[in-house]
């Protein structure tokens, strides 16, 4: 980055506008740079790249030039945490700091606005999957009388993962629009509204993409025409563009169509039994293409499934049950809105099933995904480069990318490679500012001696072995990621075992026990708690202060070699001659173990130990991408200095009632 003039480094100073306004703000050099450079970027009309460590304040650093840049500006984040922090807490403290006269909205997903009508006809019907539901539908319709937004995360009384919102939210397909009786109050409509209006909309990744897609098909635009993005846990992109630019049909979605096919049929059509049975065997026909596939939370390409007979016999059976509900469906059509709606999903589904089952496009990878219960057809695009590219040249004039872990090393080839920036006209700016943290006083790196290869059976036992010791020296306290859920089990399995012999009196979480939010909480009031997780907590996981001393990693996160999305692409870049490992698998496994070290170091106050378990990082030539793009803590392959240091930390707090 060139050093020009910083238009925004008063604001960012000791005596500064935030310092005045904002309690507890301190100046870092490295927030007033970042602010800087998106300051220049914006009045440029230009993209930026940047990484900023953790503590770098970096929500403030582009929240000052965003809200100083006189046009309208989107902020995109990963999570509904952090879109909930922005517009709650950080957006109008940097508001009333700077007094600049910027009107802001909150736009979420549908399925997080109460509905008047799915909740009207749930109560009516009685669709619940059990009695706390009957309970909690009650909670809600109290709350929709003195609710301003409809947000389900205002509604205290209710959680925001029980069953019950499934049948209190829309979705886009069945959403009755401006036909619905409820359109006037709708919370959705205006929450859409408010976003149109405002100067700054903060919305997330999934919403920002989906209203690309709504554009891209002619269809109304969610958002408004933009001056600015600014995408926030830009890392999560290429993922989320993926699956945007992509199409997937699911049985689950083929029963929810049923199901409501029926309870619009008893409403409006009861007289017409054909559509009902014809329901059923929709929903048998769903049901059966789940079981032709065993296992589940599993993957599958297009051409692992060629010997699977009766899967392909299912897909044709739904195909066929499709003509006949469709028939039946557009027959019935014209006696409700409901009736009318449940026709046109029922043509999207099959049109989807259709595509997939005749997809032979080159750069489409066709797959399929089985869960407990359900089953997907999926397509998705080879690569999101040109894609994701002419939207940057189509829409926003400036576009910050910004995350703690964007860069492999500092090199930002990668990730400008995925998303297409490299090939813009005018490249990509880019730039890295480190973590204000004292790493080397905070933290240290332990890489255990002696550990096998992490291809053998013995592996996941000698992750055990090694962090129980640094484990019991943390007085618990610890995360251990893990980078599969059959891991994460026999880790939780062994380390039970370890605590009850050593009569430990540890509390042990583990993923899948309640909602992260849930777990986290627990964790937390805890204090000397040891949480066994997998992909969920890798990121987005903040728990500052002493609850947290040790964050265990068993593996280098690559990605499992049998992925379909995976192998194709991997194939793809064999036949260009590139290398795929280094190109890719490795930069993005660089990248997810940067976010599961950065659970460790918080804050200022922060102490604790980073251990990696994998040997790779230390004896295979591409280890040292890993071990150096990891924040500079104090590294030591000794257990007797990680127990040392760990008992000099302060004894763990009294459990919260």
């Amino acid at each position: 980055m060139s050093q020009e003039i910083n238009p925004v480094a008063i604001h960012f100073a000791e005596d500064g506008t935030l310092a005045r306004v904002i309690p507890g703000f301190r100046p870092r050099p490295q927030q007033a740079e970042m602010a800087g450079a998106i300051s220049r970027a914006i009045k440029g009309n230009r993209v930026l790249v940047a990484e900023a460590g953790t503590g770098t304040g970096k929500t403030f650093a582009y929240l000052v030039p965003a809200l100083l840049s006189g046009g309208k500006v989107i902020i995109s984040t990963g999570t509904k945490t952090l879109q909930d922090q922005l517009f709650h807490r950080d957006l109008p403290a940097v508001r009333k700091a700077l007094k600049v006269p910027v009107s802001i909205a909150l736009l979420k997903g549908r399925q997080n606005y109460a509905c008047h009508y799915h909740i009207q006809h749930s109560k009516t019907d009685g669709r619940f999957m059990n009695r706390e539901d009957v309970h909690y539908i009650q909670q809600i319709s109290r709350w929709m009388e003195r609710t301003q937004t409809g947000d389900k995360a205002e509604c205290a009384e209710v959680p925001e993962d029980a069953t019950v919102w499934l049948a209190a939210t829309s979705t886009r397909e069945n959403c009755l629009g401006q036909e619905c009786s409820f359109a006037k109050e709708c919370f959705v409509m205006q929450a859409r509204r408010n976003a149109q209006e405002a100067d700054v909309v903060v919305v997330n990744h999934h919403l920002f993409f989906a209203d690309i897609m709504l554009r891209d098909e002619g269809m109304a635009e969610l958002l408004p025409t933009f001056n600015t993005v600014v995408f926030d846990e830009a890392h999560q992109l290429p993922e989320t563009a993926s699956l945007f630019f992509g199409e997937s049909v699911s049985t689950g979605q083929i029963l929810d169509l049923a199901r409501d096919t029926r309870h619009e049929c008893i409403a409006a059509a009861k007289d017409f039994m054909p559509l009902q049975d014809a329901t059923r065997s929709i929903e048998k026909a769903a049901r059966d293409l789940r079981l032709t596939i065993s296992g589940e939370n599993a993957r599958f390409g297009y051409a692992q499934m060629g010997d699977n007979l009766e899967f392909h016999k299912a897909v044709d059976a739904l195909e066929a049950e499709f003509v006949e509900f469709l028939r039946l469906a557009e027959s019935q059509a014209e006696r409700s809105e409901g009736l009318e709606k449940c026709w046109q999903r029922a043509s999207v589904i099959a049109d989807r099933v259709a595509r997939w089952r005749k997809m032979m496009e080159p750069d489409l990878i066709r797959w399929v995904e089985v869960f407990s219960q359900s089953a997907s057809l999926n397509v998705t695009p080879l690569r999101v480069a040109d894609i994701f590219k002419k939207q940057v040249e189509g829409n926003a004039k400036s576009w910050i990318f910004t995350s703690a872990t964007l860069a492999v090393g500092r090199s930002f080839e990668h990730y400008n490679n995925e998303l297409g920036l490299s090939q813009l006209e005018v490249p990509p700016e880019t730039a890295v500012w480190g973590s204000p943290f004292e790493y080397g006083e905070q933290a240290m790196l332990y890489a255990p001696e002696g550990m096998p290869d992490p291809n053998s059976m013995s592996y996941t036992d000698a992750v055990i072995d090694a962090a129980f010791p640094v484990i019991r020296a943390a007085q618990g306290r610890a995360f251990v990621l893990c980078t599969s859920l059959r891991a994460m089990q026999r880790v939780r399995d062994g380390l039970e075992a370890r605590f009850e012999k050593e009569k430990l009196d540890f509390p042990l979480l583990v993923q899948g026990q309640g909602s992260r939010t849930e777990l986290l909480e627990r964790f937390r009031r805890l204090g000397n708690a040891v949480l066994v997780a997998s992909q969920s907590f890798w990121e987005g996981v903040d728990v500052p202060g002493d609850a947290l001393s040790v964050v265990v990693i068993d593996k280098m996160p690559f990605a499992p070699p049998d992925d379909p999305v995976l192998k194709a692409r991997v194939e793809w870049m064999e036949k260009q001659g590139r290398n795929p490992f280094m190109e890719y698998q490795l930069p993005r496994a660089v990248i997810n173990m940067k976010q599961g070290a950065g659970r460790l170091i918080r804050s200022e106050r922060d102490k604790g130990v980073l251990m990696i378990c994998d040997p790779r990082m230390l004896t295979k030539p591409y280890g040292k991408r890993v071990w150096q793009s990891l924040p500079p803590m104090r590294r030591t392959r000794v257990l007797d200095e990680v127990v040392s240091f760990l008992e000099q930390l302060p004894s763990p707090a009294s459990p919260r009632p």
